[in-house]
């Protein structure tokens, strides 16, 4: 159980500081802070990622002062501690690539095959993620290019080449946003529709369902800190080296894990900050969903007629979802008799598991 233990604590910091922190929030934040310099509001391509982008400064803003700044709830509560960013720099000097953002956990376990929906024949029949995944980044992708299709059409390819708002936006998101990595041979040329459409749907992605997959599960699987430790306080005994410890573990191993764990303190504190970063506000606005001010974020019918042919994607794969969610051969998405759920477009207000809001977190928490 110690062992164990140990082995969660890790994962827990690895997916707070790496995969929610690092590859959906911080990454995302020079594309946003680009687009807001060098993008006029009345631009498609601003208008399109609009919705994906409010609150996520005020949020980082937010996260800087309370939760990964020095002696913040992240050095307080997990394992890593005082290096716990030292980690996430390292993670992203080293080993993020945009290239590789997209919809890329499934890599390894797929394989190209034309027959199927998506192109792809999953390795693993049962795999909740990459199967409501794919669904999704369909939607998505089908949507964008519609949409882009409208303002840079395959008649004119040098229409975004010529764009200089468009490549002022891409050219400062790199250079500057993302400047530690402004060689890198990895970075999309940004050419043609396929070129943006393809690195808008991976933009829209991360700020949405990616992010959901990664956040709002986060109460119901270690919000019981005995059973995933986000800390842990002393490490496995041995007996080589501290023979009155590993005594001390045999004589009570219960007494020895607990002491082991997070403080009263620690776990409470990590409680809170999970259930809210976990919690969906009554005001969420859901991918596919009614736009906020959906009457006025354009006047071209045709963007509006897209829209609607992507909400009524979302919806279908909802249902979808939930046809999988009952089919009792599919075991893998039932754990503990809780169904899979966090790709689920739509959501009650409250700690749920389920669904992915437009944006990093939404809705009136974020703007407290």
């Amino acid at each position: 159980m110690l062992g164990k233990a140990h082995v969660c604590s890790n994962d827990a910091g690895v997916h707070q500081l790496v995969n929610h922190w690092l590859r959906t929030h911080a990454s995302m934040e020079p594309f946003i802070l680009a687009a807001h310099r060098q993008l006029s509001a009345m631009h498609p391509v601003f208008k399109l990622l609009h919705p994906h982008m409010r609150y996520t400064l005020e949020i980082n803003a937010l996260a800087r002062q309370s939760l990964i700044n020095a002696d913040g709830v992240i050095e307080s509560c997990f394992t890593p501690g005082a290096v716990c960013m030292e980690m996430s720099a390292a993670y992203y000097k080293h080993h993020w690539r945009f290239d590789l953002e997209d919809y890329q956990l499934i890599s390894g376990m797929a394989v190209e095959d034309p027959t199927q929906p998506h192109g792809v024949r999953l390795v693993l029949p049962d795999y909740p993620y990459a199967d409501d995944g794919l669904l999704l980044w369909s939607a998505i992708t089908s949507y964008v290019r519609s949409y882009i299709q409208l303002y840079y059409p395959d008649s004119d390819p040098g229409r975004i080449r010529s764009d200089s708002e468009l490549q002022a936006w891409y050219h400062e998101s790199i250079n500057v946003g993302h400047g530690d990595h402004r060689d890198a041979p990895w970075w999309p040329p940004l050419d043609t529709s396929d070129d943006l459409v393809a690195f808008l749907t991976t933009l829209i992605w991360l700020a949405s369902a990616q992010h959901a997959a990664l956040n709002f599960g986060q109460y119901p699987l270690g919000g019981y800190v005995p059973s995933r430790p986000p800390l842990m306080r002393r490490l496995v005994p041995d007996p080589e080296h501290d023979a009155d410890e590993y005594r001390a573990f045999l004589a009570d191993p219960h007494r020895f894990f607990l002491s082991a764990t997070p403080s009263v303190l620690q776990a409470t504190k990590f409680m809170a900050v999970v259930d809210t970063l976990s919690m969906h506000s009554p005001d969420e606005e859901y991918l596919g969903g009614t736009r906020e001010g959906a009457a006025a974020w354009t006047a071209d019918e045709e963007a509006e007629a897209a829209y609607r042919n992507f909400a009524d994607e979302v919806a279908a794969a909802e249902e979808e979802i939930k046809k999988r969610n009952a089919d009792p051969t599919r075991r893998n998405r039932c754990g503990a008799g809780v169904p899979y759920e966090l790709l689920a477009p739509s959501s009650p207000p409250g700690v749920t598991a389920r669904e992915f809001p437009q944006r990093l977190h939404g809705g009136s928490r974020s703007r407290r």
